[in-house]
């Protein structure tokens, strides 16, 4: 699936020869990851051109004269079309072309350079481990060194990942984005600007049944058990008054398979919890809290008297999403030229026959994506190895394809407040899609 890569602005800056040349500011997952001029990403392409052939998605045309206005803006839409598209294709994320040239990106962008570093790791229950690194360390490369000094099974890396966690009032956590494999942590930390913030390790699942597949991993079971008691403790999860005692008893006891099995049945186990946020249901500015998992949103709707809704979607009903940017640009003329991250997510889900948005005001928008994204990707990979005959299998050296029933797509993208958001054919996909390159 594609990744949250936007370019919502660009700026003007003066060359060696008296010249001026366009330097854009890459995000992802709402924040800034890079900074880089068309130059760079053309020879990038023409890189990994060499090495995948034709199967990259169209890169944006040279102009040997002076772009007007319309001209540099389509280049910057053709440019954040290529990175959300190069990004489809999971052999092409973990080649060498690709990671170290957005690795140089990462550091040039920050003036960081490339040597060891001490970095903090957040683990589960709210103590940090210090790791040793290179600055230049991807997270793939970062979570392997926790894993070692852990003891975490390597073949059980897919079911972990790190996050930028920031800490908030009374000591509650708030996850702010998972970094993408070719993220470079320490940077990323250093770069966001976020207070209190760490890189955490958490597990990256959100089908609570997978537990099963690490049970034969002491450190493995350590961490979930871990993140499970830390989840009750800080109301993500909610247990019945029942089941609270038995929990605490089993924890007493030291049982942890007891515990995590038990923890199953809690509501919301398992589940990703937003800060408070407001919405449009069942009328606008409405307080809402949402718990994404288990292949549900649930939501607690907060009405204008102060009582309180409880509404679950089910993913089965969700047939797509799409994120929008409603800030404002901050220090229009400075050297950064940030951004006022004020998000929107809306996803359009059935009601009695009928299709209707419900809509979110949120800076997690990019996490709650993310993860109906991997609730999506968890219930094909289920599907398929259920019934190993939905997958039809290509030609060698190109994807395969998982043929879903329900019809699930995502649309994410900056757009500003002017804009509004109108329902196009390409953004609600009727049918059966076919989602690939997961």
């Amino acid at each position: 699936m594609k990744m949250h890569f936007c370019i919502p602005v660009s700026q003007q800056r003066p060359d060696a020869l008296g010249g001026r040349y366009t330097l854009y500011s890459v995000y992802l997952d709402g924040l800034l990851f890079c900074r880089v001029r068309y130059s760079q990403l053309h020879r990038w392409n023409e890189q990994l051109r060499r090495v995948f052939g034709n199967c990259l998605p169209p890169f944006p045309p040279k102009y040997y004269l002076a772009m007007t206005t319309s001209m540099a803006n389509e280049r910057r839409d053709q440019l954040e079309h290529y990175l959300q598209n190069v990004t489809v294709d999971p052999n092409m994320l973990r080649s060498d072309v690709f990671v170290e040239f957005l690795k140089r990106v990462q550091l040039d962008t920050f003036s960081i350079t490339a040597k060891k570093a001490a970095l903090d790791i957040l683990l589960p229950d709210g103590r940090s481990m210090e790791v040793e690194i290179l600055t230049s360390d991807t997270a793939e490369r970062v979570l392997e060194v926790v894993s070692h000094k852990i003891g975490l099974c390597r073949e059980l890396l897919g079911y972990f990942g790190l996050f930028l966690i920031r800490f908030c009032k009374e000591g509650k956590l708030s996850v702010m984005k998972k970094l993408a494999d070719f993220e470079l942590p320490y940077v990323s930390l250093r770069s966001s600007e976020l207070e209190n913030c760490k890189v955490g390790l958490r597990k990256w699942y959100l089908d609570p049944s997978l537990d099963s597949m690490l049970m034969d991993c002491r450190a493995a079971v350590n961490l979930i058990y871990m993140q499970a008691i830390q989840d009750i403790q800080g109301g993500w999860a909610e247990p019945t008054r029942a089941q609270r005692q038995k929990l605490e008893a089993l924890q007493e006891e030291g049982n942890q398979t007891k515990f995590l099995e038990l923890s199953r049945e809690v509501r919301h186990y398992g589940c990703v919890q937003l800060d408070p946020c407001t919405c449009d249901y069942p009328e606008p500015g409405c307080g809402a809290v949402l718990s994404v998992g288990n292949n549900e949103i649930s939501c607690c709707v907060t009405l204008p008297g102060n009582q309180t809704q409880h509404v679950v979607f089910p993913m089965s009903r969700v047939k797509c999403w799409q994120v929008t940017f409603l800030g404002t640009l901050l220090d229009m003329d400075g050297p950064q030229r940030t951004l006022n991250q004020n998000l929107e997510l809306r996803f359009q889900y059935s009601e009695e026959s009928h299709w209707q948005w419900f809509v979110l005001y949120t800076k997690q928008a990019f996490l709650l994506s993310s993860c109906l994204k991997k609730m999506i990707s968890e219930k094909m990979a289920k599907r398929a190895a259920e019934n190993p005959e939905m997958i039809e299998v290509l030609d060698q050296g190109k994807r395969k394809k998982y043929h879903i029933q329900q019809s699930q797509k995502d649309y994410s993208s900056f757009l500003p407040r002017t804009s509004k958001i109108k329902t196009a054919e390409g953004d609600c996909v009727s049918g059966t899609p076919e989602e690939e390159g997961l």
